[in-house]
């Protein structure tokens, strides 16, 4: 494992044992220095970064080393006991919650530290406004028969029809919810660009006229357009707003969380009550991101 380590000018503090999760604190100084390992979540790299960023500014005796990966990889990391806080862009499964469990002694406690809507992403130059979920599973399910851009109304783009599928790698949360809650279980359609992040996501759409992705509503440029959703055929098609995400109507909103082993404690606490308080939850919303309306995160 390779931490990205977000401390200014400061350079990654070493961590000689990952066998037993905790804070870990350096020995032989007079001041004692406490590290929290973050590990997961690829949309919230950015918005987990700005934290750890700000969070030393203000703490520093605290250093909080932040990597990717996907949602899985913070759990698959969480479960073994080696790190002390997974972020998430899809919620624990029963299974991962029960080899937490067996695996540690610990019940895992996830905490909503924001919103998401997962946006939908077009060239800039698509005319196409708006889509259904229909349309998006008959593009990325296995056995769907979307393949030409004509086949929804729209005319080749730069001479071409092809519809090119952006997606993500299946260790990522966002993979995980999009199969989940727009292809209704049903496994991908081969063929499509797997992405290890969300911004190269988006960066591959704003270069790609004929390409379709999807990634967090943090993440959009002036190179690309983020549609409309219509949960059904016949519905209106919703925007992915801030307004839209916290009233539910938009379809494939979703909740952002960090998980820890058991309730929190010490120093691990202290940060994630930060971030649930009114400087952390600021940075989620400069992120592109919809802050919890309460501070307990429920």
């Amino acid at each position: 494992m390779n931490p990205l380590t977000i401390t200014g000018l400061m350079t990654a503090v070493a961590v000689t044992s990952l066998a037993v999760v905790g804070c870990k604190r350096a020995e032989g100084v007079k001041s004692a220095k406490t590290t929290i390992q973050c590990k997961g979540s690829d949309t919230m790299v950015n918005v987990v970064q700005a934290w750890a960023e700000e969070y030393h500014k203000q703490h520093q005796d605290v250093t909080v080393e932040v990597s990717g990966g996907g949602s899985g990889q913070g759990i698959a990391a969480l479960i073994k006991g080696t790190i002390d806080l997974a972020t998430l862009s899809r919620d624990l499964k029963e299974e991962e919650k029960a080899r937490a469990r067996k695996n540690t002694g610990k019940e895992p406690r996830e905490t909503k530290v924001g919103y998401d809507a997962l946006a939908i992403y077009v060239h800039k130059d698509n005319p196409l406004e708006e889509i259904s979920l229909e349309q998006l599973s008959n593009i990325f399910a296995e056995g769907g028969t979307i393949t030409k851009w004509s086949q929804i109304g729209v005319p080749p783009l730069g001479g071409r029809d092809e519809i090119i599928r952006v997606s993500r790698q299946s260790s990522s949360g966002t993979y995980e919810f999009f199969r989940e809650h727009v292809l209704n279980k049903k496994d991908f359609k081969l063929g499509s660009r797997d992405m290890n992040g969300s911004k190269e996501v988006v960066e591959l759409v704003g270069n790609t006229p004929t390409a379709i992705g999807y990634s967090g509503m943090g993440y959009a440029t002036p190179a690309v357009k983020m549609l409309k959703v219509r949960p059904q055929a016949g519905a209106e098609a919703v925007a992915p707003t801030v307004e839209n995400t916290l009233s539910k109507k938009y379809p494939i909103a979703r909740s952002l969380l960090v998980c820890s082993l058991g309730e929190p404690q010490d120093a691990l606490q202290t940060f994630i009550a930060w971030i649930l308080s009114a400087p952390g939850q600021d940075i989620v919303r400069k992120c592109g991101y919809i802050p919890v309306p309460s501070a307990t995160g429920k």
